[in-house]
């Protein structure tokens, strides 16, 4: 049976993230969209609807899925059943420490490791980008990311483990799904990468280690605390990574809009 209440909760959550990201989404694209023969409402119209369908199939097939294999929104679960919070809650500081620990292990990769190596194209990805645009994109990755890698993916893939031995989901097959869906959230990144730059064996790897690093401590969350331990994490880091770094690791060429480089 379909907990219609937990899809509407977890699907208007989905829709903040993809208008969180607008703005710095524009703000990337600005030399392309000069050239889009459409005015700016119906440019956010277009993406919001295209969002809305796809995390329209995201929630819902992802819940069908978890439920199936035994992973939920138990913080969600609770607030709407009434339920007490706190047990819920208690896997918040856990959380914030794997997202950050592991957004921090990424950084400090991409300084020492990659960046040097890097093409000067995405040494200079998003400089001068307003603080607040950063800020609103770390809603995205916390939550519609999430949505898509972790309630949907990860879930679907175990799901699918699950019914090709007998409706049994081992431990084998979630962290399968965890690396898969880690993975996939890596080269999800190569697209915008190329548009940049050509894709090399460096870019690769540099886009499934450090995105999947991130992706494998969210995904373990994910199965033993639920989607909201993931989303935490995941925007924990994100504010390290797009807010924080940033602030300290780059000079500022403008006392509002500090330069900064990360994953593309």
């Amino acid at each position: 049976m379909i907990n219609w209440s937990l899809f509407f909760v977890l699907w208007g959550l989905s829709l903040f993230g993809a208008a969180a990201i607008l703005p710095y989404g524009f703000a990337m694209s600005g030399s392309q969209l000069a050239n889009v023969p459409m005015s700016r409402p119906k440019l956010i119209a277009v993406s919001l609807l295209n969002s809305a369908v796809l995390m329209t199939v995201a929630v819902f097939v992802g819940l069908l899925a978890a439920q199936a294999v035994g992973l939920g929104a138990p913080v969600i679960e609770a607030a709407l059943s009434g339920q007490p919070l706190l047990p819920a809650l208690a896997a918040v500081p856990l959380a914030i420490v794997l997202g950050v620990l592991s957004t921090s292990l990424v950084v400090l990769l991409e300084m020492r490791v990659f960046r040097p190596h890097l093409p000067q194209a995405l040494q200079q990805v998003d400089q001068n980008m307003a603080l607040w645009k950063r800020l609103l994109a770390s809603f995205y990755g916390g939550i519609s990311e999430e949505i898509l890698l972790r309630w949907f993916v990860m879930s679907g893939v175990v799901w699918l483990g699950s019914r090709l031995t007998g409706g049994v989901a081992t431990d084998a097959m979630f962290w399968f799904a965890i690396v898969f869906a880690a993975v996939l959230f890596g080269l999800g990144h190569l697209p915008a990468t190329a548009r940049l730059t050509p894709l090399t064996p460096l870019i690769l790897t540099r886009a499934i280690l450090l995105n999947g690093l991130v992706g494998i401590a969210t995904g373990y969350l994910f199965w033993h605390y639920g989607i909201e331990a993931a989303m935490i994490a995941h925007f924990s880091g994100d504010i390290v990574l797009h807010v924080l770094t940033p602030m300290f690791t780059q000079p500022r060429t403008d006392a509002n809009r500090p330069t900064a480089t990360h994953p593309a």
